[in-house]
């Protein structure tokens, strides 16, 4: 075994390893039984895949340390926990779309690959999210002009929420220190500017989840009418959707066939099959979703505030400036969970970029200063 073969073997071992590890998480935090049972067989599916690496290292001689999972594995199966399966789905979803090719290009791991793609799809499928290729319920929707797609992903949205509220407060802040201001007077402008760009923030979200309610429930009145209008179209759909989950034509036939006798439960199966709308929810509650929007921008933009209640002139301002770089690098540690770089270099970029910005708005009010002065 070359040294090449035995790093890449290992990190192969430590990614199934992550895996089954995750989906074991998921499957303790999930209720539902059918969606319990699906995250345990993935599990049990990494854990196989991470024999065969681990024979392969054993074979060589070479020996593993004790498994401990990753910071990533580690808190998004404590996100799973605390805030349930689905708001982290589309984040696992997405990583897994993403290495769903891992082992194509790995000669001894052919037999590995399908089933990787498997899982890409399995996952996707439970998230809600259909990826590139094969039939879904959003394809046949795109046969028709009206439809309109979206997915979300909350963990994402709560993330770069605070993301906003950090940066646009510390930019604003250290703008009006390098004029000069009084610390009383930086104060008073961090904390109207929490104010306002969360307000702005809470704003835009209801008027977003409003907005798309409307739409949802827009949709969903077609999706009615043509159920009355040309409801053989309609059970064609529903058919082709069956079969897009599995069922054999003839089977998708039968069961699209006796849905559409009970019109009520077909437009409730075509609003979340093929609209992907839960008419339960319709997209979610505006005022929750503004109150949300509101928190999450506030608790970035409090950390440049903070510093100047107890501190005055420069030891406020470069305590702000030590507060809002733990809190980048917070952040870019969080980030990491779904744009597929290390927690360290996701840390090190947003600190970095934040800080630069902060220092271009510190320079821009030096010279604003000295200029009105």
């Amino acid at each position: 075994m070359t040294a090449a073969d035995s790093k890449r073997y290992q990190d192969n071992l430590r990614d199934e390893l992550n895996g089954a590890a995750l989906y074991t998480a998921l499957a303790e935090a999930e209720s539902d039984p059918v969606r319990k049972d699906l995250f345990l067989q993935l599990a049990q599916s990494e854990s196989k895949h991470a024999e065969f690496w681990r024979d392969k290292l054993n074979a060589a001689g070479v020996r593993q340390p004790a498994f401990v999972p990753d910071f990533r594995t580690r808190l998004l199966g404590r996100l799973a926990q605390r805030f349930g399966p689905r708001f982290v789905l589309p984040t696992i979803a997405a990583a897994e779309f993403s290495d769903r090719n891992k082992y194509a290009g790995q000669q001894d791991a052919h037999a590995l690959s399908a089933e990787e793609r498997g899982h890409a799809a399995i996952v996707q499928a439970v998230a809600g999210q259909p990826g590139q290729g094969g039939l879904a319920g959003a394809d046949i929707a795109r046969a028709e002009p009206w439809h309109r797609g979206a997915s979300g992903n909350n963990l994402r949205a709560a993330v770069l929420g605070a993301s906003d509220g950090l940066v646009s407060n510390f930019c604003l802040i250290m703008g009006i220190a390098g004029a000069g201001t009084p610390g009383k007077v930086i104060l008073l402008t961090g904390l109207a500017g929490l104010l306002a760009g969360a307000c702005s923030m809470a704003l835009g979200e209801w008027l977003s989840v409003t907005n798309a309610r409307e739409l949802a429930q827009a949709q969903i009145g077609k999706e009615a009418e043509e159920l009355e209008q040309t409801p053989q179209a309609e059970q064609h759909e529903l058919a082709l959707i069956f079969q897009a989950k599995g069922l054999p034509k003839d089977e998708a036939q039968r069961v699209a066939q006796t849905l559409m006798q009970d019109k009520k439960s077909a437009l409730d199966t075509l609003a979340r099959e093929e609209l992907g709308i839960d008419p339960a929810e319709l997209g979610g509650n505006p005022w929750s979703a503004a109150g949300t929007s509101f928190a999450l921008f506030t608790a970035g933009a409090i950390f440049p505030v903070l510093p100047f209640v107890w501190l005055k002139d420069y030891l406020a301002v470069a305590a702000s400036i030590g507060l809002s770089a733990l809190a980048l690098a917070a952040v870019g540690v969080l980030t990491s969970l779904f744009n597929g770089r290390s927690p360290a270099f996701s840390a090190a970029r947003q600190t970095v970029f934040g800080c630069l910005a902060a220092a271009v708005t510190y320079g821009i009010g030096r010279l604003l200063g000295v200029s009105l002065s």
